[in-house]
Formats: C-alpha cells, sequence, structure tokens
C-alpha cells in the first residue's frame, strides 16, 4: 500500500505517514476497497468547528498531536484482560490496541450454535467473502468521512459476526477492545451480519488499561435482514486522556427490530456517529444513549434516523449528565423520506447540568417529506428539580443525598435498558460513583 503525504493536520500526516504494509489480499475487492478509502483519506481533512455538523465539538486537540500506528503486536495476559469479561458472554472476540488476541478470545460451540460465525476478519474473508462483500465498506461510506476513510485505509483485523438464517443465538457476544499502548491509534473494525429471522445480542466495549492520550477510530456496520433481530449495546469508558471516534451504520429490512443503548463514560473527547436506516417496511428501531462526563470532556453523539420505507418505528432517548466544565453534545436527525407513510416516530433529549460551567448543545431535528405520519421530538437542559429534592428531604434524606440520588437514578433509567445483568451492575456502580457529592 502506497504511502500518502498529506498536509494541515499532524494526526493525518503521522497516520498516513507511518502507516503499515498491511498484508495484501487475494481478493481484489479487497485490495481495492483499501485504495480507494487510502486514496479519499488524502483529499480530506480533519473537521473543525467551522464545519456544520462538527460547531459544537472542537477536535483541534486531537489535530495538533501525532499518533502512529501500533508499533508492535501487543501482548496481554489473561489476568490482565479478564476482568473485563462478562459472565454471560462466553462467546467473545478480545483486540488488544485494534490486533486480534486469539489467546483472549473464545469462539462459539458448532455444535450449539450451528452455523454462527465469530471470528476475526481478517483471517475469515476469503471463506466467506460472498456473504462479506456486499456489505464490508457499502454501508458505512467513507467518501465524506476522513475518520471512516482512514479506518477503511487501515482494515485488517476486526469482528466478523454472521448469524444464520432463523439462528437465535442465547448469549450474548462480547466485543472487547482493549487500549494499552500511549499514543498509538488503532481502528478497530466490526462487521455484523444478521440473516432472515435471527436472533443475537452484541456488545461493544472500549476499555483501557493505561491513562495516557491514544486515538480509538472504530467503525461498525450492521446489516438486519427479514425479520431479523438485534440487540446493540456499546459502551465506551476510554482513558480519560483518549480521543474516541466512532462511526455506525445499521440497516434494517423488512419487519426487522434493531435497538441500540450507547453509554460514553471515558476519553478526553469522545464523537459517535449513529446512522440508522430502516430500508424497507415495517422495520422498528428503538436507540437509548447515555453521556456522563465530568472534569474538561467533551462527548458528542450525532444520530440519524432514516425512515425509507412506510410503516417504519422509532424511538429514541437520549440523555446527558454533565459535570465539572464537561460539554456534551447532542445532534439527532430523524428523516422521513417521500412514500414513507405511516411512520411512527418519537425522539427526546433530556439533560442535567451539574454545576455553572457545565454545558449542553443538543438539536433534534424532525425532516418529514410525507403526510400521514406521527412524529414528535423534544429537549430540556436544566439542573435538579426543587421540588423533587425538597420532596425527599421531607423524607428524612439529606440535601446532599437527595440530590445524589436523582442524579443517579436520571442515569440509571438508560442503564437499566441494558439487557445483561453483570455489565448493568458494572455500569450503575460507575454511574452512582460519578454521581455522589460530599
Amino acid at each position: 500500500m502506497s504511502v500518502i503525504m498529506v498536509t494541515g493536520s499532524s494526526y493525518l500526516e503521522s497516520l498516513l505517514q507511518g502507516q503499515p504494509q498491511l498484508p495484501s489480499s487475494p481478493l481484489a475487492w479487497l485490495n481495492q476497497l483499501r485504495a480507494d478509502a487510502v486514496d479519499r483519506a488524502g483529499t480530506l481533512k480533519v473537521p473543525t468547528t467551522r464545519d456544520e455538523e462538527w460547531r459544537f465539538t472542537d477536535i483541534s486537540p486531537l489535530s495538533r498531536l501525532s499518533f502512529q500506528p501500533v508499533r508492535a503486536e501487543p501482548s496481554l495476559s489473561a489476568a490482565d484482560a479478564e476482568h473485563f469479561y462478562l459472565e454471560e458472554a462466553k462467546i467473545r472476540l478480545v483486540f488488544v490496541d485494534g490486533v486480534y488476541a486469539p489467546q483472549l478470545s473464545r469462539q462459539p460451540d458448532g455444535a450449539k450454535d450451528p452455523g454462527l460465525v465469530v471470528t476475526n476478519l481478517s483471517e475469515s474473508v476469503a471463506a466467506y467473502t460472498a456473504a462479506i462483500e456486499p456489505h464490508l465498506g457499502r454501508h458505512a461510506g467513507f467518501q465524506d468521512n476522513v475518520f471512516t476513510a482512514l479506518n477503511t485505509a487501515f482494515l485488517h483485523d476486526g469482528a466478523l459476526i454472521i448469524v444464520p438464517r432463523n439462528g437465535v443465538v442465547d448469549e450474548p457476544v462480547h466485543l472487547l477492545f482493549i487500549a494499552t499502548q500511549k499514543e498509538a491509534a488503532s481502528h478497530p473494525r466490526c462487521l455484523l451480519i444478521a440473516e432472515s429471522g435471527s436472533v443475537v445480542t452484541v456488545i461493544e466495549d472500549y476499555v483501557a488499561l493505561q491513562e495516557d492520550a491514544y486515538v480509538t477510530n472504530a467503525v461498525t456496520e450492521i446489516v438486519l435482514a427479514d425479520n431479523a433481530q438485534v440487540d446493540h449495546i456499546r459502551v465506551q469508558r476510554d482513558s480519560t486522556e483518549a480521543f474516541h471516534i466512532a462511526n455506525c451504520a445499521v440497516s434494517l429490512a423488512h419487519a426487522s427490530r434493531y435497538r441500540s443503548v450507547s453509554v460514553a463514560l471515558g476519553a478526553r473527547i469522545s464523537r459517535y456517529n449513529l446512522n440508522t436506516l430502516l430500508a424497507a417496511e415495517g422495520a422498528e428501531c428503538t436507540i437509548d444513549g447515555l453521556a456522563l462526563i465530568t472534569g474538561r470532556q467533551l462527548a458528542d453523539t450525532h444520530t440519524c434516523i432514516d425512515h425509507a420505507k412506510p410503516h417504519g418505528t422509532s424511538t429514541q432517548s437520549h440523555k446527558c449528565i454533565v459535570d465539572g466544565a464537561a460539554h456534551a453534545v447532542f445532534n439527532g436527525k430523524i428523516m422521513v423520506r417521500p412514500g414513507a407513510q405511516r411512520t411512527d416516530s418519537s425522539q427526546s433529549s433530556r439533560n442535567l447540568l451539574l454545576n455553572a460551567k457545565a454545558r449542553v448543545d443538543t438539536k433534534p431535528q424532525l425532516e418529514i417529506f410525507a403526510d400521514d405520519v406521527k412524529c414528535a421530538h423534544g429537549a430540556t437542559v436544566g439542573q435538579l428539580d426543587n421540588e423533587e429534592v425538597f420532596y425527599l428531604k421531607s423524607r428524612g434524606l439529606s440535601e446532599t443525598t437527595a440530590r445524589n440520588l436523582l442524579t443517579y437514578a436520571f442515569g440509571a433509567e438508560i442503564i437499566d435498558r441494558i439487557s445483561i445483568a453483570s455489565l448493568k451492575h458494572r455500569l450503575e456502580q460507575t454511574a452512582l460513583e460519578q454521581t455522589q457529592r460530599n
């Protein structure tokens, strides 16, 4: 793969000039996909606050720093990783600084889940090319997104999940991404293909074993065939000095159902783009999110729910709890295209500021081009309700305890929608610790 020379961003320069020579694939389409992404990355710039989609999110600290691709294949012992494991998830893929760690992973039992594929993308792309080629790089476009272009240019290891027709996976699949190297840039990739009538729960989990600055640039593509059901739980708990940029694209076919819960706790600056396309009649999605940040963190969530066909249903609830001098951003667009009649869509953005320095910018949007629809949205930004505080005080709680309890309950409403008990408990404990004030 050729080396690209770019100007105007230390981040891009350091990555593209130091780009590793990835193994060439015998598959011409995959080599071409990478090459197209390299070419496109060389022409794009890191966005600034002058770009409308980034006007509330200043990522110039990322642009001023130089990050290098992972310097060597990382090694990690089971003892270092196992405290991140989830007891309900016997199937897991573990990636250390973006590199697949087979010694820490556990693939499915073929006898228990026949036809289920949970494996490393780079090792299996040839075997499953008929299933992969129509989807890899086709849903998360990189023509106008420099971060998706970079991820695709570095495409090698990644999580591949294929759930067979009418397959029901009884236990969750855990995709665990562990950051260990200082000033390294990793590019996690996930592709989930849920065939007709299948059911699966996937946990996409980002954690850190060090507190220094690094970059995680993730891309996930999720494809649901007719009547498929996917529960997607995404947890971002990176180092508070890290930069986390992620793009997720979801495509829903006829009568399919996608449910998402995303929780952002870590990173100095994080940005999560979730684009959901209801591409056929009767598709349904439920998207819930929580950002719990403090100090000087910035957490930005951009979502787009695109109703392209009739009889679609979508529900979205996003919450932010912001303390210190932190800054949360939410931009949620619901698009109802011409002909997408009988669409039923609702969106809620609720935000809690814990002090005068905290900041939230929220922008719910409706773009409706059909006349027989039921759509609503709303946004609130404020502090704790004094009447609720007074009520708890009247029941014998101190003011501090009352405020802590109400703050925790505000965020726990989203966490409670996570179906994995052990993960929910860990996140509840984290939320409880972060919302307590003396």
